[in-house]
């Protein structure tokens, strides 16, 4: 089920992913099994994500007959936010294996819990594009609005972003920063603590998928 919190947020509530989250949240959880869960929550995001996507008639011939089908009505493009945003990436694409991918590299600076961004490539014809903006936590908001900016200067109108793990503070500020941006979670967790992570949340997303955490 998914419920709309505010007028542009989406919280996907599902059994399938309310158990899966549970096995992220786990600190005992190894990282191949924190890796095949977090692709399965995000092919069970995507399906409400793109509920809203317009598509097209075309015509297509059956082994029976001509009928009427349906394609894209425009371009799908994936923008990941490195890294952690990969690993989420990989389910999405398991269910849209005909978009194109972008990548917005950020570094959150550990002192002031601002991005540094580092990198941005994204396909052209992003303008015409039903974009999903993909990072596994929305924490401060920072980084996410930031790449959104980022993402609007090389002229994307519609931007999706889907996260796993979000809370009060993050959604505050995409939302004030991009209010034309839809929001999908997973998850709206308590607060953030002094170190700007998540609670209860899940840890590092990126460390925990990598294998790199100490």
């Amino acid at each position: 089920m998914a419920e709309s919190i505010l007028p542009r947020v989406t919280l996907i509530e599902h059994p399938l992913i309310r158990v899966r989250l549970s096995r992220l949240r786990e600190k005992t959880t190894p990282s191949p099994e924190f890796r095949e869960r977090l692709h399965e929550i995000a092919q069970l995001m995507v399906y409400e994500v793109t509920r809203g996507f317009e598509t097209r008639p075309i015509q297509i011939e059956t082994p029976i007959c001509e009928t009427t089908g349906h394609e894209p009505a425009r371009p799908i493009v994936l923008v990941p936010i490195l890294r952690a945003g990969l690993g989420m990436l990989t389910g999405v694409l398991a269910i849209l294996p005909e978009a194109s991918i972008g990548h917005i590299g950020m570094a959150r600076d550990e002192r002031t819990h601002l991005p540094e961004k580092y990198y941005l490539n994204v396909p052209p014809g992003i303008g015409d594009a039903d974009v999903l903006l993909i990072d596994p936590m929305l924490a401060t908001g920072q980084s996410a609005a930031a790449a959104v900016a980022q993402l609007k200067s090389e002229g994307a109108t519609r931007i999706h972003f889907i996260c796993l793990v979000s809370c009060p503070d993050g959604i505050a500020h995409l939302t004030s920063a991009h209010p034309d941006v839809a929001i999908y979670t997973a998850a709206i967790d308590e607060e953030l603590d002094a170190r700007a992570y998540i609670v209860p949340g899940l840890g590092d997303a990126g460390d925990r998928y990598f294998g790199t955490s100490g």
